[in-house]
């Protein structure tokens, strides 16, 4: 899947979201509705997220230092993660507050057609920003299904975009289910439920972006298509006869390390094992483009110790003691 970061839809969000939250606001001033004043925030903290994913995109760019040799593309996951953090509690906590508050203490919504009329244009933008969104997501997405999509996305900017454009769509028909409601039937309570439901609506999206972001800061492995691609290119059947354990790690969306301690023929030279490694990485290279840390140890293949099973050992954070080669 392609870590193509999304700018085209971020800013789009990002122009969509200014203007919502100003019509927004205006709308609460005029009105005194919770619903509107939830949302306005919704849609403030929205455009601050829109502004984070950009910030973490251009720093991500940076060239790799002494000191990170790795180079800086998790910044992108870093800020995609304080974006949950964001909706969750200057979105959805804030709403639920205020929302509570007015159930507790309801009036009267006054000027009922500025609410109105600003929701119905809130989703129409908003209609829009989700349609760039949708339509970058499915050049990336090919078979996948939305849920897969954004559970296997390595670059958190479209998931995030996504979810928060979708998460707006659905808090504006709440919003305008709350303001008719409150007007339908005089009680400016409905208004109050509208705007906890939204609340709620933001806290549960923060949280499946929060899980999910948390899964690529701590390293996520390429995914199935790439790894049955590295494996085949790998392995030449001449030199390279196999592969005794593999690790992927995604070191950012459009860089992958590959380390492999793989099988070589007993009585090959030290000449004839390096030219076979260095042709493996530009094999894997060409297969996987974003493969470009590459580390491939050679070792003699042991059917004795292969019969064994894996070795729990051999993986990262697995017992500390020291394991028999394979």
């Amino acid at each position: 899947m392609s870590a193509s970061g999304g700018t085209k839809s971020i800013v789009a969000a990002l122009g969509a979201n200014l203007a919502i939250a100003v019509s927004k606001f205006v709308a609460f001033a005029f009105s005194g509705s919770s619903s509107m004043l939830a949302e306005g925030v919704h849609s403030l903290a929205d455009s601050g997220n829109q502004a984070l994913l950009l910030i973490g995109g251009k720093k991500a760019q940076r060239e790799a230092t002494p000191q990170h040799p790795f180079g800086y593309g998790r910044e992108r996951y870093i800020y995609a993660f304080l974006v949950s953090i964001v909706l969750f509690s200057v979105g959805g906590m804030f709403a639920v507050y205020e929302g509570y508050e007015k159930i507790k203490h309801p009036h009267q919504i006054e000027h009922w057609y500025w609410p109105v009329g600003v929701l119905i244009f809130a989703i129409i933008a908003e209609g829009f920003s989700f349609r760039t969104a949708i339509k970058e997501s499915n050049e990336l997405r090919g078979s996948h299904s939305w849920s897969q999509f954004i559970r296997r996305a390595k670059a958190p900017e479209l998931p995030v975009v996504l979810l928060e454009d979708f998460g707006a769509l659905i808090g504006l028909v709440l919003a305008l289910c709350g303001v008719g409601l409150a007007l339908l039937t005089d009680n400016g309570v409905w208004d109050g439920i509208g705007t906890v439901c939204i609340g709620v609506l933001l806290i549960l999206i923060a949280l499946v972006l929060a899980a999910e972001t948390k899964s690529l800061l701590l390293g996520e492995s390429a995914g199935p298509e790439e790894t049955s691609k590295i494996e085949a290119a790998m392995v030449d059947g001449d030199t390279v006869t196999g592969i005794i354990h593999m690790r992927t790690l995604h070191l950012g969306p459009e860089e992958l390390l590959v380390a492999a301690k793989i099988a070589v023929q007993h009585d090959d030279t030290a000449a004839q094992v390096a030219t076979a490694i260095n042709a493996a990485e530009s094999r894997i290279r060409a297969a996987v483009p974003i493969a470009r840390v590459i580390y491939l140890e050679p070792d003699i293949y042991s059917e004795a110790e292969a019969a064994k099973g894996p070795d729990p050992r051999a993986t990262p954070g697995g017992p500390s003691q020291p394991s028999a080669d394979h």
